[in-house]
């Protein structure tokens, strides 16, 4: 079947099309309403189903004979530690700490936080909470205690399961203090946290709530999957709004194993039992679905990678871990592959290491640049696959299905859309663009199977922002365009998200914080075109009239007031004072024009501007700063 013939079956003919792919997962109810409505009528699927995605990613392998295969590689650079565990070994951890877990209380539908680093016990805290049915939100450790604080009091959680420090190349990372700061902060004080002590020598302050990790675990019995229903919660995953304040999204259970299950075999192009690497990070979709869950359901040796594309200890990592694990398919941010290029760019350590079972390289969080792809292409000698989703769709909605038929790969373009997802460019008005004229990126409803249910407590949020806009559609946020052979072009955020190295952030959220600051009148934050990160924060303020501080100092408190509240994912690094900034005549900043003019990209200077010589100040500073090229064609009107 080429991919035409399953993309236009699975768009014309969609409940049969997923009931098929239901039939693939061992449920122990099979869904017989196969696409229903929730309470807000929005499309609902599988929802008399009942199953426990820990049991289809464990339990099943091994009554199918396929205990001894390894379901985890655990291969952390920063330790100096490789490990192999078998289905049979995972099953023991994760049965276990659902059984302590319940001992402490937690039942299905109660929640859970998970802040840890990249470990196999991260892993056995999401498998576990998913045994028990308990809904889990795992907070990337990146995040600052403030942005933890925030996400306890919105999902409310019983416990915190969490570790005593993280590694960043050599830096320690105290996980256990920000979670105590995080509790401090917040007006929600879980029972419990239960704390994994790596023993690398971390002083972990002990709190009346804490529990030992590994004490619980040892004293506990191992409990058998809770059957849940197919649209009980699995997780909540949390993405910057652009208000500041994250959207929790919600993943079901049944959707989300049908979808993965499909999207390992028709999407990346992997049989059960093949070893699968994501280098990405629990803490984001990327984790969840496809260092996690899919290839565990799917019974594929998943990678856990604790170090970065570089200096853990150099640009060879990457090519080692593939060589030695065997790895076939390998899903990176372009990111990663731009750091290896600028420490690498002849290829150099690519050709120390046997590379001959490596099929696909997937890129994806970000836009995939030209260049980066085709060098890729040109080191690695096999297809290099640019795809697109979200948070929100929790599975591939632009790709190149290598495991239907591999199509041709138009730099730039994520491919095509992905079977399920009726994709579409719309004008303001709602109407189809034509032929490589941009628009807004929308998705005829319904969406498929393992999207999200809606937004954790606020689902008048969700309709807003994602329902309201195009009735009838799901509204990416991403604006693009189609051309003649129907590939998308996505072309960016719509709003404040930035993209920085595949994270999405909030610039509304930066900006709040720097305008706390005591010294600034006002200011704008923005999303600027980086090299190496795609894109990262740019903050622009305008002092009060009198202050004295050194414009310096002023930069360095706020830049250090960021990282604090959010965290040094945020990359928050170039604060420049101005002496205005343009607005409309309604006070309006005009913040696309600012990131123009620093992205070399052609602008207008709208003629709501009185003063046209605030253009030329803001220039200015950003040759002063060493800020874009700024050769831009400034048109008056």
């Amino acid at each position: 079947m080429t991919y035409q013939d399953i993309y236009n079956k699975s768009i014309t003919q969609p409940s049969e099309f997923w009931k098929a792919q239901a039939e693939q997962l061992a449920w122990y109810r099979k869904p017989s309403e196969i696409l229903g409505t929730d309470d807000y009528d929005y499309p609902q699927w599988f929802k008399d189903g009942t199953l426990n995605v820990s049991y289809l990613c464990i339990d099943k392998h091994i009554e199918d004979g396929f205990g001894q295969q390894n379901a985890i590689i655990y291969d952390s650079p920063v330790t100096n530690t490789k490990t192999a565990i078998s289905f049979n070994q995972l099953h023991e951890e994760v049965a276990k700490l659902a059984g302590g877990l319940e001992t402490l209380g937690l039942q299905k539908g109660d929640t859970c936080v998970i802040y840890m680093p990249m470990i196999p016990q991260a892993l056995y805290a999401m498998l576990a909470c998913a045994r028990l049915g308990v809904i889990h939100s795992v907070v990337f450790g990146g995040f600052a205690p403030h942005e933890l604080a925030i996400r306890i009091d919105d999902c409310q959680p019983k416990a915190i399961i969490t570790a005593s420090n993280g590694i960043e190349i050599e830096r320690i990372i105290p996980y256990k203090p920000f979670v105590d700061e995080a509790i401090a902060l917040a007006e929600h004080k879980p029972e419990h946290v239960v704390v994994f002590d790596r023993r690398l020598g971390v002083d972990i302050p002990y709190k009346s709530y804490d529990i030992d990790y590994e004490e619980l675990v040892s004293k506990s019995v191992a409990i058998e999957p809770v059957a849940v229903a197919s649209n009980h919660p699995l997780y909540i995953l949390y993405t910057s709004g652009t208000t500041g304040k994250p959207k929790g999204i919600i993943r079901d259970s049944g959707g989300y194993a049908t979808a993965l299950k499909f999207s390992m075999k028709h999407v990346y192009g992997v049989e059960e039992g093949d070893v699968y690497w994501a280098a990405s990070d629990v803490g984001w979709v990327v984790g969840h679905s496809y260092i996690v869950y899919g290839p565990l359901l799917n019974r594929n040796t998943t990678v856990l990678f604790e170090g970065k594309p570089i200096k853990t200890p150099d640009a060879s990592t990457f090519w080692r871990v593939i060589s030695e694990h065997n790895v076939k398919v390998m899903f990176t941010a372009p990111t990663a592959i731009r750091a290896i290029k600028k420490e690498d760019p002849d290829g150099t350590y690519i050709k120390k290491y046997d590379l001959s079972g490596l099929k696909y390289q997937f890129l994806a969080g970000e836009r995939c640049d030209v260049a980066t792809l085709r060098w890729t292409e040109q080191q690695l000698n096999i297809p290099v696959i640019d795809h697109w989703w979200q948070t929100e769709s929790g599975w591939p909605m632009l790709a190149n299905m290598v495991g239907v038929e591999l199509m041709e790969v138009k730099p730039g373009s994520a491919s095509l859309p992905v079977c399920g997802y009726d994709i579409q460019i719309l004008n303001e008005e709602g109407k189809e663009t034509a032929s490589s004229v941009e628009g807004y990126v929308a998705v005829k409803l319904p969406l498929p199977p393992g999207t999200l249910l809606n937004l954790w407590g606020n689902p008048e949020r969700f309709k807003s922002g994602y329902l309201n806009k195009f009735p009838g559609y799901y509204f990416s946020g991403d604006g693009g365009y189609k051309d003649e052979d129907g590939y998308v072009f996505i072309t960016g955020r719509v709003d404040d998200i930035i993209n920085v190295a595949g994270h999405r952030l909030s610039t509304a959220e930066m900006e709040e914080i720097v305008a706390s600051h005591k010294a600034v009148a006002e200011c704008a934050v923005f999303g600027v075109h980086c090299d190496l990160k795609g894109q990262k924060p740019l903050g622009l303020v305008v002092l009060k009239s009198g202050e004295v501080q050194e414009e310096n100092t002023i930069s360095k408190e706020i830049i250090q007031e960021v990282r604090h509240e959010i965290g040094a994912v945020a990359s928050f690094k170039d604060v420049f004072v101005v002496k205005r900034l343009p607005k409309t005549r309604s006070g309006k900043i005009l913040r696309k024009l600012l990131r123009n003019i620093s992205d070399d990209l052609e602008y207008n200077v709208p003629s709501t501007i009185d003063d046209v010589t605030i253009i030329s100040e803001i220039e200015s500073v950003y040759k002063k700063n060493q800020i874009g090229i700024h050769k831009n064609i400034i048109n008056h009107e």
